[in-house]
């Protein structure tokens, strides 16, 4: 699934189990974290600006290898959860908000053709011996998707109003205190027409 859905699916986990802002702001970003393992992209794009080509060499090579397992969700729950103030709580979400990453890519994020599964090599990077797949996959642009990650957007925003921060504040405070009150403004509109009405 996209990066937007694996970030309101994880910062859900995390308004339901953290109790302070960096906690919180810690477990959305594990939700985040396993797909660190796709930036090859950007050394690809790079080699075809100043060379030409259109393989995607350390993209397909890496992407889905070296942090879609437990090996990554270990990595990504140890690091983040040295920075958070109720350590051994945001460890546990850490690696529970990676594992859902990885159910949501097995589900929904397939390439456009058939055969474009993605599947998760769990014990990788060091072997291939447990592969999960699901030939069901549907691809990343489905309807599906879209349909999950409006419902997460929609339960964001109610937890949202409950907690007086949003998924904004995982990347910016000022701009969350913003959004946060614009969304607050809409509500009590809302309620004054249906007052009105």
């Amino acid at each position: 699934m996209s990066p937007i859905t694996h970030l309101f699916a994880s910062w859900l986990i995390a308004a339901k189990t953290t109790d302070n802002l960096r906690d919180r702001r810690l477990v959305a970003l594990s939700g985040l974290a396993p797909d660190l393992d796709g930036l090859g992209i950007v050394a690809d794009f790079t080699r075809h600006a100043l060379r030409g080509g259109d393989d995607y060499f350390f993209y397909q090579k890496y992407h889905h290898t070296l942090l879609h397992g437990i090996f990554g969700a270990a990595l990504i729950a140890g690091v983040l959860g040295c920075f958070a103030e109720r350590r051994w709580r945001v460890m546990m979400w850490c690696f529970v908000a990676a594992h859902l990453h990885f159910i949501c890519d097995l589900i929904g994020s397939r390439g456009p053709g058939v055969e474009d599964n993605w599947p998760i090599h769990y014990l990788m990077p060091f072997t291939r011996e447990w592969t999960w797949h699901w030939s069901h996959q549907w691809p990343l642009d489905a309807w599906p998707n879209r349909i999950i990650t409006f419902a997460l957007l929609a339960a964001c925003f109610h937890y949202t109003l409950q907690l007086g921060d949003s998924f904004v504040g995982v990347f910016n405070r000022r701009a969350d205190q913003i959004f946060v009150t614009v969304l607050r403004g809409w509500r009590e509109r809302w309620r004054n027409r249906r007052r009105i009405s």
